[in-house]
C-alpha cells in the first residue's frame, strides 16, 4: 500500500515552534493566512493525522549515535560535533553547547504534539462526520500524542523508576494548539501518569482496524500501553496489555522466507567475486505485517537504513535472517561497515507486533515464568534465525532470560527509540547494567551504566525561547 503525505499548509504546521517563542492571543484557526483554507469540516483535520512530514517522524539520531548502532565516518563526527560527542562518548564535551543546531527531535516530536491538541479540542466542533468519527479521531490523537510523549521523556529526561519519578522533572507538558497557551515543566511521574491517562481514554473509542496504518487502532493502544508499564517495572500490567494487543494481531513477519525470495540479489558477486549490492524492497513498510502503527524513523523518505558498525554487528544472532537480508558488509578505503541493501520505507518508530511479543516475554520472565518468556522469545526468533541455526533458547534464571530477550529485542527495534529506552532502564539494576565499550583507531572508549550522557540536553532555542513557561535543563552538560 502507497501512503500519500499530505502536505497541509497552515499556520499549524509551526504552531509548536512559534508558541515557544511568541506572544499571542488568538488559537491558530483563527488566523487566516493569505491563500489557506480554514480547517471545518471533520476531513479538513483528519488531514492532519495524515500527514506524514509532520505529525509522523520520530527523529533520534542522536540516541542511536550514543548506542552506536550505526556506523559514521569521522568526517561526518567533525561536521556534527554533538553527533561525535554521543557517538564517541566524549563525557568532557558540553553538549549543552553542541546542542544549538540539532533541534530537530524537540521541535518535530512538540510539533506533533501541537497538532495531536488541535484535533482533541476541535474535532467535536466538525462537519459531515458521526459522533463515533469524532471520537475515533480524538482518540487517535491522544494515542499520537503519548507516542510523542514518551519518546520526548525518554530522550531529554531520565528513565522512569518509582523511588524518585516524583522528584525529577521530565519535560513540558502542553495541553493546548493555542500560541499562548502556558506550560509546565512536569515531573517523570506527571508525564507518565498523563500518558497512561490518555490511553485509558482513548481505548473506549479506538476501533480493531483504522483508515490507514498512520491512524493508530485499539491495537496500537495496548501495544503503547505494554511499553509504558514496561519502562515503569510494572510487569503485570504490562503482560496484561501486551495480551490484550496481541488479540488484536499477532502475526509476524518471516525474514527467512525474505531471505530465502531475495536471495539472488542478497547474495550476488561480480566476475572478481566482489559483492554486488543489489537492492530489495523493504519489507517494514506501509504493509508490513506486524504494524498496529506505522512511524517513520530519523527519515521520511524512501531509502535505505543506516550502515552499521562490525562491532554492532556481532551484537546480532548468529544466522540471524533479518539482519542477512538487510546489511552486508563492505569495506570503502580504511573503513569497513555493513551496508544496508534494502529500500524503502521503515517502521523504525511505530508499534509492531515482535515488540509486544518481547515486552510479554520479560514480563513472562520478571514474574518467573521462564517456559513461557522463552516461548514468547522463540515466536520472535524462529521466524528471524536460519532453520541450521536455530536452536530453541534456553535459560537458568530470570537473569539470563531477560538478557536473551533484550538481545533479541535491541536487533528487532534497531533505529527506535525502544532500545535506548531499554538499556536506560536496564542499566538502574546491577543485574543487567552495562557498561559499552568499543575501539576507535588507537583508541579504547567505554560509556558507563550511570553517565550523565543517557539524558540528551533540551536545546538551546527551547532554553532561550520557553515561551508561557519555564524549561530547566535536565543534565549539566
Amino acid at each position: 500500500m502507497k501512503m500519500k503525505t499530505i502536505f497541509y499548509k497552515t499556520i499549524g504546521t509551526w504552531v509548536i515552534l512559534l508558541g515557544l517563542s511568541l506572544g499571542g492571543c488568538k488559537k491558530f484557526i483563527d488566523v487566516l493566512p493569505t491563500g489557506n483554507k480554514i480547517p471545518t469540516t471533520f476531513a479538513d483535520y483528519e488531514a492532519f493525522m495524515r500527514n506524514e512530514y509532520d505529525n509522523q517522524t520520530s527523529n533520534i539520531n542522536q540516541a542511536v549515535y550514543l548506542l552506536n548502532d550505526r556506523f559514521e565516518t569521522q568526517a561526518n563526527l567533525n561536521y556534527d560535533q554533538l553527533g561525535g560527542a554521543n557517538y564517541n562518548w566524549n563525557e568532557s564535551a558540553n553538549r549543552i553547547n553542541l546542542n544549538n543546531a540539532d533541534e530537530t527531535t524537540y521541535y518535530s516530536l512538540y510539533l506533533t504534539i501541537s497538532n495531536s491538541n488541535l484535533l482533541i479540542e476541535n474535532v467535536n466542533k466538525t462537519t459531515e462526520a458521526t459522533v463515533a468519527q469524532k471520537s475515533e479521531l480524538i482518540a487517535q490523537a491522544k494515542i499520537l500524542r503519548t507516542i510523542a510523549y514518551y519518546t520526548l521523556s525518554n530522550f531529554y529526561a531520565d528513565t522512569y523508576e518509582e523511588s524518585n519519578a516524583a522528584d525529577k522533572r521530565a519535560v513540558p507538558l502542553i495541553l493546548s494548539a493555542n500560541i499562548d497557551a502556558p506550560h509546565k515543566q512536569v515531573t517523570i511521574k506527571e508525564i507518565y501518569d498523563f500518558m497512561l491517562k490518555d490511553i485509558e481514554e482513548a481505548i473506549p473509542s479506538l476501533n480493531v482496524t483504522s483508515a490507514t496504518v498512520l491512524h493508530p487502532n485499539l491495537g496500537a493502544a495496548y501495544a503503547l500501553r505494554a511499553r509504558i508499564y514496561l519502562t515503569m517495572g510494572k510487569y503485570d500490567l504490562a503482560l496484561t496489555a501486551a495480551n490484550e494487543a496481541l488479540k488484536h494481531n499477532d502475526k509476524l513477519f518471516d525474514w527467512r522466507a525474505f531471505y530465502d525470495q531475495n536471495k539472488n540479489n542478497i547474495e550476488q558477486v561480480n566476475g572478481s567475486g566482489a559483492p554486488v549490492y543489489a537492492l530489495s524492497t523493504s519489507p517494514m513498510g506501509f504493509d508490513f505485517v506486524e504494524t498496529y502503527y506505522f512511524r517513520h524513523g530519523v527519515t521520511r523518505n524512501a531509502g535505505r537504513e543506516f550502515a552499521i558498525r562490525t562491532d554492532r554487528a556481532t551484537k546480532f544472532e548468529s544466522g540471524d535472517a533479518a539482519f542477512a537480508a538487510r546489511w552486508r558488509r563492505r569495506t570503502v578505503g580504511t573503513d569497513t561497515y555493513y551496508y544496508s541493501i534494502t529500500t524503502g520505507y521503515f517502521n523504525h518508530a511505530g508499534l509492531t507486533t515482535n515488540e509486544v511479543y518481547l515486552i510479554k516475554a520479560e514480563c513472562q520472565a520478571r514474574l518467573n515464568n521462564i517456559p513461557g518468556a522463552l516461548s514468547s522469545l522463540d515466536a520472535v526468533r524462529v521466524k528471524r534465525i536460519f532453520a541450521a541455526q536455530y536452536a530453541p533458547s534456553s535459560a537458568t534464571g530470570i537473569v539470563q532470560a531477560v538478557k536473551l530477550i533484550q538481545r533479541t529485542k535491541a536487533n528487532c527495534l534497531i533505529y527506535g527509540i525502544v532500545p535506548f529506552a531499554d538499556m536506560r532502564r536496564l542499566n538502574k539494576d546491577k543485574d543487567y547494567a552495562t557498561t559499552l565499550t568499543k575501539t576507535e583507531g588507537v583508541q579504547s572508549l567505554s560509556l558507563s551504566p550511570n553517565s550523565h550522557m543517557w539524558t540528551m540536553p533540551f536545546p538551546m532555542g527551547a532554553i532561550k525561547n520557553p515561551g508561557n513557561g519555564i524549561i530547566q535543563q535536565n543534565v549539566d552538560k
